[in-house]
């Protein structure tokens, strides 16, 4: 398959799929998560001794998913303003959404996706945001 992107700055997938496909001028990335790409963990978790879940930090986890988006984009040759469109799932909407929010206006004062909020029951690890965006490369005039 043509135009597969692993980035070695962002986590690893935690399933069979690449973390981007770009497909002529789209690129399309898969959810990414706010996993650490140094060693898997999520920033601000915090577990019990059995790896029970206890609290997360939602303004830690926001500023790695940014982070790792923005890894998946560069290794991709896009850049943060080529972002087109940002789907957001959250765990605990009524909890998260302001913060959320708050740190997603801070990365995203020139560029200005289309964004749409979802509140979910789960993620597939224990994290609490994932984003699934869509970027044009080059004039997307």
């Amino acid at each position: 398959m043509t135009g597969i992107v692993h980035a070695k700055g962002a986590p690893g997938a935690v399933g069979a799929y690449p973390h981007a496909r770009r497909v002529g001028n789209l690129l399309f990335l898969s959810g990414v998560g706010p996993r650490q790409p140094e060693d898997n963990s999520v920033p601000g978790n915090v577990s019990d001794a059995d790896g029970r879940l206890l609290s997360y930090d939602i303004e830690a986890q926001c500023r790695q998913v940014f982070a790792n988006v923005r890894a998946v984009l560069e290794a991709s040759g896009a850049r943060w303003q080529d972002l087109v469109d940002v789907t957001v799932f959250l765990t605990d909407m009524q909890r998260d959404f302001a913060t959320y929010n708050r740190v997603y206006a801070e990365h995203f004062i020139d560029a200005q996706p289309c964004r749409t909020t979802l509140g979910i029951n789960a993620l597939p690890t224990p994290i609490a945001i994932e984003l699934k965006c869509i970027a044009v490369i080059g004039d997307p005039s």
